[in-house]
């Protein structure tokens, strides 16, 4: 497959990386282009042994992975790659896929994804939208392109918006958390460097946990939940403070921005 990036940051590069190393990709099929940081495409290129865009040619996939605000002012110029069954990715935000088919001017295969900044370590939580217009083929190829930086499911379009608050934006709040845990320890004996890493350490476990042992996250936390102990101490304390309602304004705060912005780009076209 003849694959065209647009954009070179930091999802494009664990895309690349992530599908070059599973065989999604091939060196001599990628190409890479971006507004104007002609550097980043120097390196990249360099680094995976791929090619900087051919001007004069149409592509099998192009992947828009641009700022969103940069969309509009690149769409003339993409509509150029593009020939009548051209899969277009787009991990672009707020963005839908009517809207960029209509900027493009194109109505073959869109595909809509929502990654999160763990695809760099291949730990990504990826949602996937699909038109009407893909095969099964490009489908199937699209769901691997992402599972070679993580995981891939895929679901409706509208549900993105959600998703982009939940998982999207997910990884910042649990680094929140270990921020707080740790400078809370800091601030009651322990030394720095040391309660980081216990921090660190406690957050992989119990996502390893999750993930391995079949249980749901509640039944997890009430196994660890000793009547009268230090555990229920400590989340008695979080309810009276209302976290579980902090975290549900939190993604639905997210959510709501998700939907701004993305009708103040479709305003900006």
């Amino acid at each position: 497959m003849k694959t065209l990036f647009i954009g070179a940051g930091s999802i494009a590069h664990a895309l690349m990386s992530g599908a070059l190393k599973a065989g999604v990709l091939k060196n001599e099929n990628v190409y890479v282009t971006n507004r104007a940081n002609q550097q980043r495409l120097e390196e990249i290129a360099h680094q995976f042994g791929v090619r900087q865009i051919d001007h004069d040619s149409s592509y099998d996939v192009v992947i828009l992975a641009m700022k969103p605000k940069d969309f509009h002012e690149a769409s003339e110029t993409i509509s150029t790659y593009l020939s009548s069954d051209t899969l277009v990715i787009s991990v672009l935000a707020g963005i839908t896929m009517e809207h960029i088919g209509d900027k493009l001017g194109y109505n073959g295969p869109i595909a809509r994804a929502m990654p999160n900044t763990s695809a760099a370590m291949g730990k990504s939580a990826t949602a996937v939208s699909f038109n009407p217009h893909l095969s099964q083929a490009q489908k199937d190829w699209t769901a691997a392109l992402f599972q070679s930086v993580g995981t891939a499911v895929e679901v409706k379009e509208e549900q993105l918006d959600l998703i982009t608050a939940l998982s999207g934006s997910g990884p910042a709040y649990i680094y929140y958390v270990a921020e707080l845990l740790k400078n809370a320890a800091v601030e009651l004996g322990l030394q720095e460097e040391l309660a980081k890493n216990l921090v660190t350490q406690t957050i992989a476990g119990a996502s390893a946990m999750m993930e391995e042992s079949g249980l749901e996250a509640r039944e997890l936390r009430r196994n660890v939940t000793s009547p009268g102990g230090t555990t229920e101490a400590g989340i008695a304390t979080l309810e009276d403070y209302q976290v579980r309602d902090a975290f549900f304004q939190c993604v639905s705060s997210a959510k709501d921005r998700s939907e701004v912005l993305g009708k103040e780009l479709k305003k900006q076209s």
